[in-house]
């Protein structure tokens, strides 16, 4: 395992960091403190041949200037809350309303957009990467004194691991996942990529992109992706869901297994051979399908990220759970320690 570090720009908060593991296998993850943010995963394909499955910046300018939350941490509160409001113990708090009507990923400031302090350890056979930040009291809105730590392990398995844990003095909401938006083919559109989700039901939304509250069989529905099938196969049928997002970007209620580490989805390229599967101890992942991607945003090599360029794949809890009492509970209690683990593992076929 090869564990190298170099300087990746000025920010705001101080001079960016970026690391660099690489195992003996051809998996090579970069990772930069500015954001928690993964600048670049590379992948061999069943030829041998490397190439980048995740979109992302050439510098800590570009991920400043043009966020879209490329491959960063995500918190205090991934994905969106209604209208920025949300009550616990009585009192009701009042966040950033920074998509539309809605709280959206943490906030103005927050985790995809902070200097992250960084220890880098090397090991037989993983490199890991510790990254921690303590979001204080009343930042973005929120309440207590929160303690983030996420570990990215690279081990020679080809895997990547995600390890978050958190702690808090005053109780609080949380919910961290990763945004970052992976293409298996390192280039083109995702629409021909087969994926399989391991849920039999989603959180549909209203227009606004806000769960209704309903838990929703996906039998029946293009949000059936429980046996592996092409991305594109049913993204242009006439669906409320579909229409409300321009594709996909749904919550999936994950099955349970014996395991508290679950598989959440498998991906499969035919073109290059790769594939992915996410495994995670959170009840929920949301699939986004790159549908508000319009080619603005130039990233590495120039290339331009247009819809359908890339998918995201965030292991998470619910969206708007503080105000839906049947989803699973986003509160972390000032005795409690918040510990989730995200895994993705590559390989070829």
């Amino acid at each position: 395992m090869k564990l190298t570090h170099r300087p990746f720009g000025q920010t705001p908060d101080g001079e960016a960091t970026l690391y660099t593991f690489a195992n003996d296998n051809g998996l090579e993850v970069s990772i930069t403190n500015y954001g928690g943010a993964i600048t670049s995963i590379i992948v061999p394909d069943r030829r041998g041949n490397p190439g980048d499955v995740v979109l992302g910046y050439e510098s800590v300018d570009d991920y400043i200037k043009h966020p879209r939350f490329m491959g960063a941490l995500i918190g205090r509160y991934a994905n969106r809350i209604a209208r920025g409001k949300f009550s616990l113990n009585g009192i009701q708090y009042q966040l950033a309303q920074n998509n539309g009507d809605n709280h959206l990923h943490g906030g103005i400031k927050a985790f995809h957009k902070v200097l992250w302090s960084a220890e880098a350890e090397q090991l037989p056979h993983e490199a890991v990467l510790h990254l921690t930040y303590v979001s204080k009291d009343g930042e973005e809105n929120y309440p207590g004194n929160l303690t983030v730590q996420v570990d990215y392990v690279v081990n020679d398995h080809n895997e990547l691991e995600l390890r978050y844990e958190a702690s808090t003095d005053k109780d609080t909401i949380i919910n961290l996942t990763n945004h970052s938006y992976f293409n298996l083919a390192g280039g083109g559109s995702i629409l021909d990529q087969r994926l399989l989700i391991n849920a039999d039901a989603f959180t549909p939304v209203s227009e606004d992109l806000i769960p209704t509250g309903e838990i929703r069989k996906v039998e029946g529905t293009p949000m059936d992706f429980r046996t592996q099938h092409t991305i594109g196969a049913r993204i242009n049928e006439p669906y409320d869901q579909l229409r409300f997002t321009g594709g996909y970007d749904h919550n999936f209620v994950l099955r349970d297994s014996e395991s508290p580490l679950k598989l959440a989805a498998r991906v499969f390229d035919p073109t290059s051979g790769r594939s992915l599967e996410v495994l995670t101890t959170q009840p929920g992942l949301q699939f986004y399908s790159g549908n508000f991607l319009d080619g603005s945003l130039v990233g590495k090599g120039g290339v331009k990220y247009d819809k359908y360029s890339a998918m995201c794949l965030e292991t998470q809890h619910f969206p708007d759970s503080p105000n839906h009492a049947n989803f699973p509970s986003t509160v972390l209690r000032a005795d409690e320690t918040f510990k989730e683990l995200a895994v993705f593992r590559f390989s070829t076929e």
